[in-house]
């Protein structure tokens, strides 16, 4: 890390740090007592979470950071980073009134929505904490391929209890992260959760833990007053009364006055009577800022913490704290969420020295404050970054498959023949895959270009003959593979769909996982697309069509949680072209500023791709390419048909069947592939004016459709293609999956759920009787 200026005097940092506290305070009072609110809804603030940050963040910003770091900060200490900001001059003043109002700052740091600087989105326990450690695979990942990612460490400041959140302990597992040493995560120990004070915080266990997976361990528990107060006579026995004392009642001790605290203190054991003659010995006041003069809020101890990083590996530093330090809620087991009365307020401003009549005041220009400031904004100031134009993705690749195969075997197939076709575009894909890569289809791509690690490694079984998908593992391989862990895979994609705003470095990055488990990484993945994260989410393989897989391994709602995902455009393919054309389109999705995220749903069902009848004319087969990429397209349409049969998937075999047989029973159908219902869904709201986009792909589908009932079918809950209906307002039966899963061949598990040719018949049959 580089050197950094001359430190700043304790007493200008200590001034700074009580300015910041005043501001965030201000911020959430101003946000509830002052500003209108019409509904007299909550709007709520964490003054107690932000207090309990301050010192460290003022250190870490006016000492420590430079231009090339990136901070994830804990939520609840959103009015803290804006109070900083402010200070820098990097946040307007009108905007600190604007805390949790429409368009103003947000509840939590928002990289995409708050008006100042926002390294990381946060907001879902346990995922801000992680953040940094995908960012900083996304900056090695981007330094190693285009040798402009930089350098500089990755900060997380984490509250205690987010340590409870599986996502910190599946990060800190996976195999790559002790290579990162410019990692490092700041834990908040205030010893309280959201409605009570820890019991038992185990600090020591989770250091050993943080140990046990390579990270270096720094514990910041005491500050210099009480450290010296543990070298005079009686201060081991304090220092292990200290040690030894639980959560609960070293945070009772601190709402004490100084005669209770001199009282209760001592305690009962043998040492009893020398801390007794120690604390005597020391005026009422003094004893009072001892007692809270923990690590986390000495600057002196925080300094010597960070000089003592050691940046070859992860680093956790545990800086022990005082929820709600320096206010009158400080230390309550229920000051989470309470707000400062008006009085406990005019108490608070004038302790620190502030006029309520100028409550947003910053430092004079010339004061060692605002000099300080002032060099601090300097020396974090960042270069404005500059994405490339979009990339030229290929449209289509020439290819028409006429075998069997599955819509999963054209995602490496896909992947091989762009590297091919178009290698600048190529060489922007980033796969990812949780451990699941052969059983997915990336094999092919993953022999041809490598897998990415920090390091080179050795291949040794370069030399098998019987290895056939090869592990060569360096720092210009493209595909990531990490261990079993779904929540993991979808953080690192978020980070890497961030590398354009970044560092002006977009990448393409593609996840994939089994289908199944796209709901244990929904929260994660939705919540980087939030941050501005761009990727594409493959789930492979899906639904019941994974036949003998049985109930735990076939996902049912994943159709739907497609169509409602913000930012997210869905697709679910049934045919081989259909899939390459859908991947490349998403693909430039992504690579657009103004872009979305996409998620792609296949199958391993092998159909035959002549069922498909892809146009041989040009024009035709591209007019069914842009109606793959906008929802659907009509696959077949008899002269008069008197019912439509809308399948998606791996079942439009079954709907092809069930068209052919009702032919033979005199009653024509029309078959619409659905390739998106979300887009679908789209078009029907901008038709009634409650959606901005086009809606003339519903014309396409069923403009001649009205008054024709409709058969809708999927290997996923029926409700997903259920509005189909509403286009027209006509009958319509809807099959699906409701039930959990069974094993069996398909043909069985396909009757059990009602989506098979005989069902989707006797629904037609039910809408329109036979001649």
């Amino acid at each position: 890390m580089p050197a950094l200026e001359t430190a700043a005097p304790v007493e200008v940092l200590d001034r700074i740090e009580r300015r910041v506290l005043w501001l965030s305070v201000a911020m959430i009072d101003h946000a509830n007592r002052v500003r209108e609110n019409p509904s007299g809804l909550k709007v709520g603030g964490h003054q107690a979470s932000s207090a309990s940050m301050v010192s460290i963040m003022t250190a870490l910003w006016f000492e420590q950071l430079t231009a090339a770091d990136r901070v994830s900060v804990k939520p609840h200490a959103a009015p803290v980073l804006h109070a900083i900001n402010y200070l820098l001059g990097r946040l307007d003043r009108s905007s600190l009134t604007t805390l949790r109002a429409f368009g103003g700052l947000q509840s939590y740091p928002s990289r995409s929505k708050d008006p100042d600087p926002v390294d990381y989105s946060t907001g879902s326990v346990g995922l801000g904490a992680t953040a940094p450690v995908w960012g900083a695979v996304a900056r090695r990942y981007v330094e190693h391929h285009f040798g402009a990612g930089g350098a500089g460490r990755q900060y997380a400041l984490i509250g205690d209890a987010e340590l409870d959140e599986g996502a910190c302990w599946e990060a800190l597992l996976d195999p790559a992260v002790p290579e990162l040493g410019e990692l490092v995560w700041i834990v908040d120990v205030n010893r309280q959760s959201l409605d009570r004070v820890v019991p038992h915080l185990a600090a020591s266990r989770v250091a050993a833990m943080f140990e046990a997976a390579g990270w270096q361990v720094i514990t910041v528990k005491y500050g210099a007053t009480l450290e010296s107060m543990f070298t005079r006579p009686g201060g081991a026995a304090l220092r292990a009364r200290l040690d030894a004392m639980s959560n609960p009642e070293y945070q009772r001790l601190l709402r004490l006055p100084a005669a209770g605290l001199r009282e209760r203190l001592p305690g009962y054991s043998t040492d009893a009577e020398a801390i007794r003659a120690l604390v005597d010995g020391v005026g009422d006041e003094e004893l009072l800022a001892a007692w809270r003069n923990l690590g986390g809020h000495d600057h002196r101890a925080l300094r010597e913490a960070f000089a003592a990083i050691d940046d070859t590996r992860p680093t956790v530093i545990f800086a022990y704290t005082v929820k709600g330090y320096g206010l009158p809620t400080e230390g309550h087991p229920h000051n989470h969420s309470s707000l400062l009365s008006a009085e406990q307020l005019e108490a608070v401003a004038a302790r620190l020295g502030v006029d309520l009549a100028d409550r947003w005041a910053g430092f004079e220009p010339g004061s060692d404050e605002g000099v300080l400031c002032a060099r601090t904004a300097r020396r974090l100031a960042r270069p404005p970054v500059t994405e490339p134009g979009p990339l030229a993705v290929p449209a289509d690749l020439g290819r028409t498959p006429a075998r069997v195969a599955s819509t999963q075997s054209a995602l490496g197939r896909t992947l091989l023949d762009l590297l091919r076709a178009a290698p600048e575009v190529g060489a922007r894909v980033v796969t990812v895959s949780p451990d699941v890569s052969s059983t997915t289809n990336l094999g092919g791509w993953v022999t041809k270009v490598g897998t990415w690690s920090v390091t080179e490694r050795p291949n040794w079984f370069a030399d098998d003959p019987d290895t056939i998908l090869q592990w060569r593992e360096g720092p210009g391989g493209q595909h990531i593979e990490l261990g079993i862990a779904e929540t993991n895979l979808v953080g690192v994609l978020g980070e890497l769909g961030a590398t354009g705003s970044r560092w002006g470095q977009p990448l393409l990055p593609i996840g994939v996982l089994y289908d199944p488990f796209v709901t244990r990484a929904l929260e994660p993945w939705s919540f980087g697309i939030y941050a501005g994260g761009r990727s594409l989410l493959v789930g492979t393989p899906s639904g019941v069509s994974l036949a003998a897989e049985g109930g735990a391994h076939q996902s049912i709602v994943t159709p739907s949680i497609g169509l409602e995902q913000p930012g997210c455009v869905s697709y679910e393919p049934a045919f081989v072209l259909d899939t390459e054309w859908i991947l490349l389109g998403c693909l430039d999705q992504l690579n657009r500023p103004q872009g979305r995220a996409a998620y792609v749903r296949l199958s391993t069902r092998p159909l035959d791709q002549r069922l498909a009848a892809v146009p041989a004319d040009p024009a035709a087969r591209e007019r069914r390419r842009n109606h793959v990429l906008a929802g659907g397209y009509v696959l077949r349409r008899p002269p008069n048909p008197v019912v439509t049969i809308a399948a998606m998937g791996a079942v439009v075999p079954e709907a092809i069947a069930a068209a052919t047989r009702l032919h033979e029973l005199g009653i024509e159908t029309e078959i619409v592939c659905v390739t998106s219902p979300g887009l679908l869904f789209a078009a029907v709201q901008a038709r009634r004016g409650r959606w901005h986009g086009q809606h003339w792909i519903l014309d396409t589908l069923f403009g001649g459709a009205a008054g024709r009932p409709m058969v809708t079918v999927l290997d996923g809950h029926p409700h997903t293609l259920a509005f189909l209906a509403t286009v027209h307002g006509v009958p319509a039966i809807h099959l699906g999956v409701t039930e959990f899963g069974q094993s069996g061949d398909l043909d069985a598990v396909y009757r059990y759920h009602g989506i098979d040719t005989d069902s989707i018949v006797r629904a037609a049959l039910d809408l329109v009787p036979a001649p």
